[in-house]
């Protein structure tokens, strides 16, 4: 075919093509590929690094293709800055056509239009989740409301409508996994904000370190590969509202200093800006972990600490609540009864002696599996014992190594240094204490109450 012809077929095509050698030196190019490059000059022994140093690494599989002549390489969205407000996307081809010269092939295309759709289309997914996480807040009284009677429960309450006065303090809630730190959460936000302010959260846990710092300040076009347009970041979009850190422990420690130096100024920069940006929200961060211990450990930065520290909520397991798990269970049989279209209207005695018994290692989380699980099951009014697939585990006895002096001991002395002993180590934490001690934290404090008199 006529080379000219060719050529404005690539042409109107909007396709450049391009020539290398086995050496991958360019022999010759048409006039589309030296308007999308104009460096390219074969009579200046231009490789195709020179002209595509993104193209490094490949001489590999481009090698390979040169053997065995079958294999296709493709280099998607490419880009170049064809002014300071235009980016210009190409996806390269390369093959190598059977032919006694053993020459590389290259069609590269414009596919702007394509990236810039992608990009839209990434952006509306994590639009949506945001929304999602928006619309799983919302109840229609406009609050959430924690369950329970029992003295834990209420100071948690009565916690969060004192925080929930002030709307920048950031809160530290700290407990188990599954004991409803989210839950928390979303009860400080829905007090405090608007209702139109947005409740965002993120596990820290849950995202990829090299995704994580994006995720949470944002970026500009073209601040890293495939960055085709610039984009909020988490803290931006809580502006105004509740950003919710939750596993706060497993952040990186390079993270860990930008977000210390965000919550002192309440300033940030977006990936590959030099622009501040500033935001009002309150920041609230929720562990399983021991912070102190991840300080000591060097995993966890001290300032940070520190700056978490303004407000702490230590979150009781759910075995410290004795009647408690009963009437959170009874919320669960009225949850999955509206789900599963279902008339359950409670439990057998038997089976709230089952529930509790058992120790609850999972929390309310393993709680709303159980209760779930048995009203799929259930065809009665009442879930009896039957119902509820608990394994009960007896306790394990240890031995001990303590034994009784000759001359006898104070029984009550022994554990009065028990108790301040459990104290010390916890540096003051009641729920710490009285888990190590095997005991509730109202046990805990009676005899706190029966030695200080206070």
């Amino acid at each position: 075919m006529d080379k000219l012809i060719l050529d404005k077929i690539f042409q109107a095509a909007d396709l450049a093509f391009a020539v290398f050698d086995n050496e991958f030196n360019l022999i010759e190019a048409n006039r589309r590929f030296r308007l999308f490059f104009p460096e390219a000059n074969h009579r200046s022994g231009q490789t195709l690094a020179d002209i595509v140093p993104e193209s490094v690494g490949l001489e590999p599989a481009l090698e390979e293709a040169f053997l065995s002549g079958k294999k296709k390489i493709v280099l998607p969205f490419v880009n170049r800055n064809i002014s300071p407000k235009t980016t210009v996307y190409f996806t390269f081809v390369f093959f190598v056509a059977k032919r006694p010269d053993k020459r590389l092939y290259c069609v590269i295309r414009n596919v702007t239009r394509e990236a810039e759709l992608e990009q839209a289309l990434v952006q509306k997914e994590r639009e949506l989740v945001v929304l999602q996480t928006l619309l799983d807040g919302f109840s229609p009284t406009g609050r959430h409301s924690l369950l329970g009677n029992s003295p834990s429960i209420k100071k948690i309450r009565q916690t969060i409508e004192k925080v929930a006065r002030i709307p920048t303090t950031t809160i530290l809630l700290q407990g188990e996994s599954g004991t409803g730190k989210n839950l928390v959460a979303r009860s400080i936000h829905t007090l405090a904000a608007q209702k139109e302010a947005p409740f965002v959260e993120i596990n820290c846990a849950a995202i990829p370190e090299t995704l994580l710092e994006s995720e949470l300040f944002g970026y500009e076009r073209g601040a890293f590969t495939n960055a085709f347009t610039s984009r909020k970041g988490l803290i931006e979009t809580a502006d105004g509202g509740t950003l919710f850190l939750d596993e706060i422990g497993e952040l990186p420690l390079k993270i860990q200093a930008k977000l210390l130096s965000f919550m002192e100024t309440r300033r940030f920069r977006r990936l590959g800006s030099n622009q501040e940006k500033e935001v009002r929200l309150r920041l609230i961060a929720a562990t399983n972990r021991d912070l102190r211990k991840m300080v000591d450990e060097g995993k966890f930065r001290e300032d940070l600490l520190f700056r978490l520290f303004i407000v702490s909520v230590d979150l009781p397991p759910l075995r410290e609540l004795d009647n408690d798990i009963v009437l959170i269970a009874r919320h669960f049989v009225e949850i999955y009864n509206r789900r599963f279209k279902k008339k359950v209207k409670g439990f057998t005695a038997a089976a709230e002696n089952k529930l509790l018994r058992h120790n609850w290692p999972g929390n309310v989380r393993e709680l709303s599996n159980v209760i779930e699980r048995a009203m799929i099951f259930s065809e009665g009014k009442y879930l009896d014992e039957e119902d509820l697939l608990i394994t009960q585990k007896p306790p394990v006895k240890k031995e001990t190594q303590w034994q009784l002096p000759p001359q006898g001991l104070s029984l009550e002395e022994l554990e009065r240094n028990l108790i301040f002993s459990a104290m010390e180590q916890a540096d003051g934490n009641k729920s710490k204490a009285a888990r190590l001690l095997g005991l509730s934290r109202d046990a805990l404090r009676y005899r706190l109450e029966k030695y200080t008199g206070r």
